[in-house]
């Protein structure tokens, strides 16, 4: 039987089967052999949110009234994941093999192999295929304005999306999870998407997304500062990685950065490795004139996205570490 605590620390048991399911996510990643045949939950859900976005966001509103609309939106698919969680929670506890479904969702809801993939595939195709090689497969990972980016841009855009993403993809599903069960997830990837597809500074989406853009910085506030952490601890068994200058510059730099949460785990990133990143950059009509964080090199290579991934599954190995330990420390109190 799987058990979460609404607002507090999850029962063993569900600590445990979290556990398997990151160790299941590295070996099954986004399960291709499964969504080749039906669409992918968060691909359906994005489809959703196309579809209400074109209906409640008319260019025409006022910017009072799309605001209005888009936290009506993000109302009713918040409410809808978190009764959809919930109905799937209670499936599994009345039934002998239903935590089965419920570890089908988590592993089907994280992201660690999915964003290994992504980020090494910018790695091969800059070493092995050249620049436009390499921007085909960071496009797929960054909503950044590409064309002027050298092959230094593009591994930063690598670096940042992976370190960044470690904390929306990995780091704040388990939070989320882990604290209020199958609903607080559901809830949690929705306001996500919601996030990446309308919670943008342009003038479309500045009002209509201002509530899915909030709301996003709202639930990742402890998930950004536990993946800064785990990216630090996780230098200290990264080669050439520097622990302590990763906690420096977290706590120097990470304010500098243009989202609330986005700059700790970059920060960490870059000062564990010896780089700069954000600085400058364009998301299609806006222009992002950030400051650069940490104090290391700018001139990144698709080396340095190798070694980002390294501390990226070190990270991962001390998130799972710490989810075991809790479910440990669970069964003794």
């Amino acid at each position: 039987m799987v058990v979460s605590y609404p607002g507090g620390l999850a029962e063993p048991e569900t600590l445990f089967l979290l556990a398997v399911a990151l160790a299941a996510d590295w070996a099954v990643g986004d399960l291709p052999f499964l969504f080749t045949i039906v669409p992918h939950p968060v691909r359906l859900l994005g489809r959703l949110v196309e579809a209400l976005e074109r209906r409640l966001n008319r260019e025409w509103r006022s910017e009072a009234t799309r605001m209005r609309r888009g936290a009506f939106l993000v109302l009713a698919l918040v409410l809808l994941a978190a009764a959809a969680g919930y109905v799937i929670a209670e499936f599994a506890r009345g039934h002998r093999w239903g935590w089965t479904v419920e570890l089908f969702c988590v592993v089907v809801l994280l992201a660690q192999r999915s964003l290994f993939d992504h980020v090494y595939a910018v790695a091969v195709a800059l070493r092995e295929e050249g620049l436009e090689e390499g921007k085909a497969e960071v496009r797929h990972i960054v909503g950044r304005d590409l064309e002027h980016l050298d092959e230094h841009g593009v591994a930063r855009a690598a670096i940042e999306s992976c370190a960044e993403n470690f904390s929306d993809g990995v780091v704040g599903p388990v939070f989320w999870y882990a604290a209020l069960g199958l609903p607080g997830l559901f809830v949690y990837k929705t306001v996500n998407t919601l996030d990446s597809m309308i919670g943008h500074r342009s003038k479309r989406y500045r009002a209509f997304g201002m509530v899915a853009a909030r709301l996003d910085d709202l639930m990742n506030l402890i998930p950004a500062r536990l993946a800064a952490l785990m990216l630090a601890l996780a230098a200290i068994f990264t080669p050439t990685a520097n622990p302590f200058r990763a906690v420096g510059t977290m706590f120097k730099d990470a304010g500098k950065h243009s989202s609330l949460n986005a700059g700790w785990p970059e920060a960490a990133t870059a000062g564990a490795l010896g780089l700069a990143l954000a600085g400058p950059r364009r998301y299609g009509e806006v222009v992002a004139n950030d400051p650069w964080i940490g104090s290391g090199r700018a001139r990144a290579t698709e080396a340095d996205i190798r070694r980002t991934l390294f501390l990226y599954v070190v990270a991962c190995g001390v998130d799972l570490a710490a989810v075991t330990g809790l479910g440990g420390l669970r069964l003794v109190l």
